[in-house]
């Protein structure tokens, strides 16, 4: 829902300082943040996280505020957690981006406001994806820690004290990797993504699935997958059966 921003070319790193209405936004956004993380980790869902935006800490209006939970978890237990929290979700919707990527769980709270999931394990590169642009636990964001990440115009984001610095990662992806504490295949990986989305569009995902009221995460993919050759033989190679 947020909008894309092309990559860049700047090779020299720019200081960007954030004014008071800056600081007051992520603020903001991070106490939504934590509220949702203390609802879900007091229901002993585990580890929770936030990435992106929030995580580095260059917000603008238009950020998401996305709870990630890394791992497969019951359903049912994220929306009572959320329910017993007094959230109220808008929307439910079960994404796969390619027929060999994991399906995940995108429960909406409002436009901007998600709490994420996947339904079978990560991969580690799907994993990586979300240290790639910088990511926090619910302990580092109470404490105010902002941690170095790569946004959408492949621009290398390390926070300062009075707001932080950037420069592309194009030309020297394997100094971005190690900066942010991930593999150069992810780095590299995310280069031809976004490289190719600049040059041809936004590209569609292959399943989005909105779900019926009563439908769980886990009935609607063994619906979809019972239809879908292709789901299913993902599910297969995942879970090995």
């Amino acid at each position: 829902m947020s909008r894309i921003r092309k990559p860049l070319r700047r090779l020299d790193f720019v200081e960007v300082t954030y004014d008071g209405e800056h600081w007051r936004l992520l603020e903001s956004l991070r106490g939504k943040a934590v509220k949702i993380m203390e609802a879900l980790e007091a229901e002993r869902l585990g580890q929770t996280l936030v990435h992106g935006s929030l995580a580095r800490g260059d917000v603008n209006v238009r950020s998401d505020v996305d709870v990630v939970i890394p791992y497969p978890v019951p359903s049912f237990k994220v929306e009572v957690a959320l329910e017993k929290a007094g959230f109220q979700p808008v929307d439910r919707l079960l994404v796969q981006a390619t027929p060999a990527h994991t399906v995940k769980a995108h429960i909406y709270l409002d436009e901007l406001t998600t709490v994420t999931f996947p339904l079978v394990d990560f991969t580690r590169m799907e994993r990586e994806f979300y240290r790639f642009g910088g990511e926090l636990e619910l302990g580092e964001l109470k404490a105010g820690r902002r941690t170095p990440g790569i946004d959408k115009r492949l621009m290398l984001i390390v926070p300062t004290e009075r707001g932080h610095l950037e420069a592309s990662i194009l030309g020297r992806e394997e100094e971005a990797a190690r900066t942010v504490g991930v593999s150069p295949d992810i780095v590299r990986q995310r280069v031809r993504v976004l490289l190719r989305r600049d040059e041809i569009g936004r590209t569609g995902v292959y399943l989005k699935y909105r779900l019926r009221e009563g439908e769980t995460f886990e009935e609607a993919l063994r619906s979809l997958a019972s239809r879908d050759p292709a789901l299913r033989r993902m599910l297969q190679l995942r879970l090995g059966g």
